[in-house]
């Protein structure tokens, strides 16, 4: 495994994203760095989650390049297949498969995309269930759970592939404002484990605790990259300046 201290992990460079002939990223350009822990935040329709889903391919870019641990993403299977393997995602819908039990959707990806014996995949998903704190739901089926307990179990099935880079979108949207601190907690104590982290979301009590930068985004375009504590006192762009005073003062 190469060693990815002091260089970048992800490095985007001039990253165009277009639908027809809406722009939602203009000539992007980012690196983020091993076990950096980076939030980005913005507008709604600022391309944030367009930036994510790029970098695991989720969405295909039109120009510039994306080099995610060195490998070049240029849409072959390789690229691919790296990908998924090497990069976690983690959606604002829990996308779990409501036909398995907890478990189950955590041995699956294991076992068909890394090779693992049933007996190591499911040792692999207890230990993740410990780490979100919710080992006692293995057998449970995903409609048992709380919004809450079924994104942590989200987060626990991406683990499970053992990635190098966790990508977050907007992962406590979709929950009620009882369980989104549980969620916070799992990805607080994730992020102390030093995994390299991107993170979009409009929690600005985490981003202020656990982000090493955070990153502006508006009209497709980075505007500002700082350091959370002079983000949040005193942002440069007047973009940002209005972002925050909208979402800090509700």
């Amino acid at each position: 495994m190469p060693d990815t201290r002091n260089r970048a992990v992800i490095r985007m460079d001039e990253v165009v994203k277009t639908y027809g002939d809406f722009y939602a990223l203009k000539g992007v350009s980012l690196d983020v760095m091993a076990g950096e822990r980076v939030v980005v935040c913005g507008p709604s329709g600022s391309g944030k989650s367009t930036l994510i889903r790029c970098i695991n391919q989720l969405e295909k870019h039109d120009s510039g390049t994306i080099d995610v641990d060195g490998l070049r993403l240029d849409g072959t299977k390789a690229s691919l297949e790296s990908i998924r393997q090497n990069v976690g995602m983690v959606f604002q819908q829990f996308n779990l498969f409501p036909h398995l039990s907890v478990l189950d959707n955590l041995t699956l990806g294991p076992m068909r995309s890394r090779g693992l014996s049933r007996e190591k995949a499911v040792a692999l998903a207890h230990r993740y269930l410990e780490r979100v704190r919710i080992p006692e739901q293995a057998m449970k089926m995903p409609r048992q759970l709380s919004g809450g307990q079924q994104q942590r179990v989200a987060i626990a099935r991406a683990l499970c592939m053992e990635p190098r880079i966790m990508l977050f979108d907007e992962p406590t949207s979709a929950l009620d404002p009882e369980t989104i601190g549980e969620v916070l907690d799992t990805m607080v104590e994730l992020a102390e484990t030093g995994m390299t982290m991107v993170c979009v979301t409009h929690e600005m009590g985490f981003a202020r605790r656990v982000a090493d930068r955070m990153v502006f985004m508006d009209h497709g375009e980075i505007v500002e990259v700082a350091a959370p504590e002079p983000f949040f006192t005193a942002p440069e762009s007047n973009r940002a300046q209005d972002f925050l005073r909208r979402l800090l003062s509700h």
